[in-house]
């Protein structure tokens, strides 16, 4: 798809939303910082380098959709948690990149979310939940709908944690969600899908937190 036209759909399903919810947004690097972070690491920069390169390109992304937003949107990617505090509080859509090196989208957007005390955590993806194995390899794999949290936290245990690495969600996450006890959901990056979740709908893989 276009990418032009795919930030407009966004956009455009954002301010529908917003009429309902206040969404706050945390744009990863996606493959554009994959290359620069492959480049770089090739040159030979360290890790937190590394980060600090996608966060600088994630925060790049996340103003390409502030721009499409136009007067709907926070004027520019929070940097901070305290930030990202004051912009909720303006009542636009906040829209986020990366905050700190050695956080993933995913640990980013779990702090974010206990920080403003979010309603629900929805983890937008490139797989539409939960798999036993990786569905892209195995044709057998079979979806969750809903997951321990120590189940899937034994499932990542494994997982590398390199910049630029792809986590379906990671060990930090899964730990803000658990103590702060935030609503989460992993589904596909899709605006149908997650209005329907945001409505209420059962989609994607819901993960199961422990009440103690």
């Amino acid at each position: 798809m276009d990418n032009v036209k795919l930030l407009k759909d966004w956009a455009e399903f954002l301010v529908k939303i917003s009429k309902v919810c206040q969404p706050i947004i945390i744009a990863g690097g996606g493959n554009i910082a994959r290359h620069y972070i492959n480049h770089a690491r090739t040159s030979g920069a360290d890790e937190s380098t590394l980060d600090e390169l996608g966060i600088e390109i994630s925060r790049l992304n996340a103003k390409l959709l502030i721009y499409a937003l136009k007067n709907k949107a926070y004027s520019h990617p929070p940097t901070t948690l305290q930030e990202v505090r004051h912009a909720v509080d303006d009542g636009l859509i906040v829209v986020a990149g990366g905050l700190h090196p050695g956080q993933s989208t995913n640990g980013t957007a779990a702090l974010i979310a206990e920080k403003v005390k979010a309603e629900q955590f929805l983890n937008a993806t490139d797989v539409d939940g939960v798999y036993d194995m990786d569905p892209n390899k195995f044709k057998k794999a079979k979806k969750f709908k809903r997951i321990e949290l120590k189940n899937l936290k034994n499932m990542l245990v494994h997982e590398d944690s390199v910049a630029g690495g792809y986590d379906l969600m990671d060990i930090v996450a899964l730990k803000i969600i658990e103590r702060s006890k935030i609503k989460t959901r992993i589904l596909k990056a899709n605006p149908k899908i997650i209005e329907k979740a945001i409505k209420g709908g059962n989609l994607g893989t819901e993960i199961i937190i422990p009440t103690k």
